[in-house]
């Protein structure tokens, strides 16, 4: 007698009328794009991503849009501890801080930008985040190497420009470590989250300079500065979607 076997799948519905408003950038981590892709494609390993874009900026699609893929794990933004239900994962090739980090190519950028335009042209997108933003105790990828600035410039993603008003206010906050850490909390990240983590995965996206100065768990004036500038941004964007 023939048994039928159900296919074996590495994603899963969204919960009923929950649409995806983020897109999450992750890199692979990984020695190879063929290793990563066979990762990512198999069921056994309970991880997945939409997409995966090779050194070259080859993009495979690998988990329909629509779906819940499993790439954010345990995981938190602005109110929300399901990820995967309300984001796109992108995973970018990379052997990551493990293996060997290095910047990403050109090409990859391009091909990044080109797929978060086609993403926003067809979901309402609020957030573009990396896994290091919704999960600072434990991961860093995308990474500081990752050009967040050049994509921002490209109109994916928030940049921190300050304004003087925003420079002049974090000269005072800066030595306010309470409300330095309520200013984290409303941009989004975990407040359960140990704040040095939180500092060190904010400076990964928005100040990467600091990693050459090896202070990056540490709240500069700068810091603040950047941090009151995407508050403002992200006010701006959520009120006028």
């Amino acid at each position: 007698m023939f048994h039928w076997k159900k296919k074996l799948l590495n994603y899963e519905d969204r919960p009923k009328g929950v649409k995806p408003y983020m897109i999450l950038l992750h890199y692979t981590g990984m020695q190879s794009m063929e290793e990563a892709k066979d990762r990512l494609s198999d069921p056994e390993s309970k991880v997945s991503a939409h997409y995966l874009i090779d050194e070259d900026g080859t993009v495979f699609d690998l988990v329909p849009e629509d779906k819940r893929a499993w790439h954010a794990g345990v995981s938190y933004w602005s109110g929300e501890s399901d990820i995967n239900s309300v984001s796109i994962g992108m995973e970018i090739v990379n052997e990551g801080h493990e293996f060997g980090y290095e910047p990403f190519s050109l090409a990859q950028m391009k091909a990044v930008l080109k797929l978060c335009r086609e993403i926003k042209g067809r979901n309402d997108i609020t957030h573009v985040l990396g896994h290091s933003d919704v999960a600072p105790e434990r991961k860093q990828d995308p990474g500081e190497l990752f050009d967040w600035q050049w994509l921002s410039e490209h109109g994916i993603g928030l940049w921190p420009e300050p304004t003087d008003e925003e420079k002049t206010q974090a000269k005072d906050l800066v030595r306010k470590d309470f409300e330095v850490k309520k200013l984290f909390d409303l941009y989004g990240y975990n407040k359960a989250a140990a704040h040095i983590d939180v500092v060190t995965a904010f400076h990964r996206h928005y100040l990467p300079q600091t990693f050459l100065a090896e202070t990056q768990g540490v709240v500069h004036m700068e810091t603040v500065a950047r941090l009151l500038s995407l508050i403002r941004q992200q006010t701006i964007l959520i009120e006028n979607d």
